[in-house]
Order: C-alpha cells, then sequence, then structure tokens
C-alpha cells in the first residue's frame, strides 16, 4: 500500500478532531526522561504507543488519523515493537522496556571503569612525574614526598568537578590533567603527582576506621578480580546525621561528577569498603570538624598506629602520656614503640576513666582518647581530673529554649565552660558567661562538626544528643 503524505501543521488549541489532539499530546509529553523529562510524561508516552500499537494490530493496519509510514517507530518505542504480531507482544516489550528504564534510572551501583596509573595529561605538576602506568613503590610515598593539602582544599576541589558536571571517561582528561574517572576524581580531589586508580590510591593512605571518617577521607573498593570493573572510591563530606548511617558522598560515576547522601559505606559491596585518610592532610583551613584548633604536631596518626603489631613513636608518645595520667602502674618498663598489653590496659583504664563503656573502652586510641590526652583533658586514671577534664556525670539537657539569642541563664555559662574543657572554646575573646552569643554558637558548631554532622545536625545550637556527648 502506498505511504500517507503528511503535512506539517500547528494544532489548533480548540479544535476537538483527532488529529490535532493527538498532536497537542505529543507536545505534551515532551522528552524522555533519561533526556530531563518528567516520568509521567513519560510512561503517558509508553501508553500511548501501546495503545497504538494495539490499535493497528486489531483495526487490521488500516489508515487512521494516527497512521505512520511502515518502516517508522513513534518515539520512545522500543526497537523491536515493529515487527509485533500480537497486542500482548506488544505489551511484553513496552513492560520489558520500561522495566529496563526504570532499574536503570534507580540502579544504586554505578558502572564506572577506569584508567591504569599514570602521569597527569597536558599539565603536569611540579616535582618528577612517573612513566606512564608506572606506580610508586610505598618507599617512594613518604609523607615528605607528598603535596600538603587541608580537608577544605580536599572538598573544595571535590566540589570543583560537580559544580563543572564533569562527564565520566576512563580516556579523557579534564582541563586539571586528572583522568575523568573515579580513581582519577580522587587523585585530583588529593592532589596527587599523577593519575592513580584504585588499586594504588591506599598507598597514598593510614587506614581508619570507619568511626573516625571526617572530610576529604575517602571510600575504597578495589576488586581484584576485575580490577577495571566493580571497583569504585568516594570521597568522604560528612555524616548526614547523627546516626552515622549515611554520609554526603563525593565521586565521579556516570554520567557525570555528584554530590549526594549515600548509605555507609557504598550501595553495593558496601562490606568491602575501606576508609582511607591521606598521608599528606594537615590541619587547618576550617572544614576538618577538629575543632579546638588542633594542630599538626598533635593530629591523630590512624588506628594502624596502635593495637597488635605496631611499633612505631606514637606507640611510645602515648604510653607517655598515659603514664602522666596515672597509667605508670601498668608498665613493668617503657613506654616503647612495641605495642604490647601494658599499652592496651593503661589506654582501656583512661577510656573507662570518661566513663565509656563497651567497644568505647576497648583500650586503642581513637581519635577522641588521644585527643583528650595530648591537649591534657578528661579525667586521669585513678578518678582525678585533668586541667580541663569533662565531668564524669552529664547533668540533664535543659532544653533548646535556652540556647537562643538574647537568653541569659546559668545553663549557657555551664555550657560555655564546657566547651571550653572540651577543647572547643576558641571563639570566646572572654568569659565563657551567662548571656548566649555568637561565640557559643561558634564553638558548638565546631563541636557537632568534629562528631561528623553537618548541614542542620550542625548549625551551632545544642540539642539533647550535643548535650549528651558534650558532657559524658
Amino acid at each position: 500500500m502506498s505511504v500517507p503524505v503528511f503535512e506539517e501543521f500547528e494544532p489548533a488549541v480548540d479544535c476537538g478532531c483527532a488529529g490535532c489532539a493527538h498532536q497537542r499530546r505529543d507536545h505534551a509529553l515532551g522528552m524522555p526522561v533519561r533526556a530531563g523529562g518528567h516520568p509521567a510524561a513519560h510512561g503517558a508516552r509508553r501508553a500511548l504507543v501501546l495503545v497504538t500499537a494495539a490499535g493497528v494490530v486489531l483495526g487490521g493496519g488500516g489508515p487512521s488519523a494516527f497512521a505512520r509510514p511502515p518502516d517508522a517507530r513513534l518515539p520512545g518505542t522500543p526497537a523491536d515493537v515493529t515487527d509485533m504480531t500480537s497486542v500482548a507482544d506488544v505489551a511484553s516489550v513496552v513492560d520489558r522496556a520500561s522495566r529496563a528504564e526504570s532499574a536503570e534510572a534507580v540502579a544504586p551501583g554505578p558502572d564506572t571503569p577506569q584508567g591504569g596509573a599514570g602521569p597527569l595529561h597536558g599539565a603536569p605538576g611540579p616535582g618528577p612525574q612517573p612513566a606512564p602506568g608506572a606506580t610508586p613503590t610505598d618507599s617512594q610515598i613518604t609523607v615528605q614526598s607528598l603535596r600538603k593539602t587541608t580537608r577544605t582544599e580536599i572538598i573544595n576541589r571535590a566540589k570543583l568537578w560537580v559544580r563543572a558536571q564533569v562527564p565520566y571517561s576512563m580516556e579523557k582528561y579534564w582541563t586539571d590533567g586528572y583522568r575523568q574517572d573515579c580513581s582519577g576524581y580522587i587523585s585530583m580531589a588529593w592532589n596527587l603527582r599523577a593519575n592513580e586508580w584504585t588499586g594504588s590510591l591506599d598507598r597514598f593512605g593510614e587506614r581508619i576506621e570507619r568511626t573516625e571518617l571526617q572530610p576529604g577521607d575517602i571510600l575504597l573498593f578495589h576488586n581484584p578480580a576485575d580490577p577495571t570493573k566493580g571497583s569504585h572510591v568516594t570521597v568522604f563530606g560528612g555524616w548526614t546525621d547523627y546516626t552515622h548511617t549515611s554520609y554526603i558522598a563525593y565521586e565521579q560515576v556516570k554520567p557525570r561528577s555528584r554530590k549526594q547522601a549515600t548509605p555507609l559505606a557504598y550501595w553495593t559491596h558496601s562490606d568491602r569498603y575501606t576508609a582511607y585518610r591521606y598521608k599528606g592532610i594537615v590541619s587547618g583551613g576550617g572544614g576538618s570538624g577538629a575543632g579546638g584548633g588542633s594542630s599538626a604536631a598533635v593530629a591523630y596518626p590512624g588506628t594502624s598506629k596502635f593495637g597488635s603489631g605496631a611499633n612505631n613513636a606514637h606507640v611510645t608518645r602515648l604510653g607517655k602520656l598515659l603514664v602522666q595520667r596515672g597509667g605508670k602502674k601498668y608498665y613493668s618498663q617503657g613506654p616503647g614503640p612495641r605495642w604490647g598489653e601494658a599499652d592496651r590496659r593503661a589506654t582501656q583504664a583512661f577510656q573507662r576513666a570518661q566513663g565509656w563503656k563497651g567497644e568505647e573502652a576497648d583500650g586503642l586510641s581513637g581519635p577522641h582518647t588521644w585527643r583528650l590526652l595530648v591537649n591534657g583533658q578528661g579525667r586521669s586514671i585513678g578518678g582525678s581530673s585533668g586541667s580541663s577534664g569533662p565531668s564524669a556525670n552529664a547533668p540533664g539537657f535543659p532544653g533548646r529554649g535556652y540556647f537562643r539569642p538574647g537568653r541569659s541563664s546559668a545553663y549557657v555559662e555551664k555550657l560555655g565552660k564546657q566547651l571550653v574543657k572540651r577543647g572547643y572554646g576558641k571563639h570566646y575573646l572572654s568569659g565563657p558567661g551567662p548571656r548566649w552569643s555568637e561565640a557559643d554558637r561558634r564553638n558548638v558548631e565546631a563541636f557537632q562538626r568534629a562528631q561528623g554532622w553537618r548541614g542542620g545536625a550542625a548549625d551551632g545550637y545544642p540539642g539533647p544528643e550535643t548535650w549528651r556527648r558534650l558532657f559524658r
């Protein structure tokens, strides 16, 4: 049969004929979801495809107001619909296509193929560059050899690609010379001298526990069985709330860089992600959540420095600090650089002196234990308080209403003194006093950020959980 001739026309808004109505529907349905269209419109378009195909089958394919050339397909119709011979077949194909697209839209595990280690592309940084495909040896990766950076700088670099909507590619390079895949993104955020991959990034970081994560750290999954597929890595941007069950992830995935709330540690293979902290990180610049103005000289060295098999200067320092705080009785000799049972028992005694129980008093120094010791804070072993130790028993939270601009009460002063004791009083020029001030709010915010909280959870106004952690 001859192909119908079509004439382009603008449908009248008040015309009720089938052709004009159909044309207006086509305009209203708009683009597909993947191109930015609305899901409801996309679903309506698919329904129209089904109805039209069914009409052709049941009506014998005769001409109608919806007639189209035999070799043409309605927009959004799957390729295999053109050969359908029954309504059931049409429905089956449309249903399969709908399910596939829905799965694609919500699939949490991104496909992240990646390139190997190699130099920066077109924009080499200072210092010697590795040969293409070369990976520095462990002896070449030292704290002194790495570029120094702060947590704020790491997050700001991560945000640059998110704002620029850098497309994902394992073969292309962005203007800064870094490869546009997940490992190239981390190389950029950490300001490494070359493009690394998930099989080498761990050499530039210290392994830490997930509970110690702070903005600028990474969560890494390397799949040795198929390294270019399945492997992935994200930048940790901070906890979404006090439960620490999800976090803000900065990552490079298809189709482009993104920032979004993500369950810990990831949507898929969650148990296989490992947390790492960049070896070249230094304090300063805000955003670290460190609070209290801690310096690089007393920065927590990482969980890997303590525990069975550890042998380093940090163990010696920990032991000496514990001896100063009442732990001498646990050491028959030393302290020394090799971790021993005396270190574990002394650390556990100090933790229990703070009123901690269970995993919080496991005898291994975490960041909170370390900060209290190096700053002379907390209660010493045997019950005496350090120079700025917190109260052993937390008083009941009085209510949010006491901590608002213009309010004045003994609770505000109590809060301020506790902030100073815990090392979060750097914003006080005088006091603290009974009248709520911006300095109070900023100090509370620093403490909240040190817990890994962000957004409304770190607004500087104490709630029950902030109060409990501050006074525990």
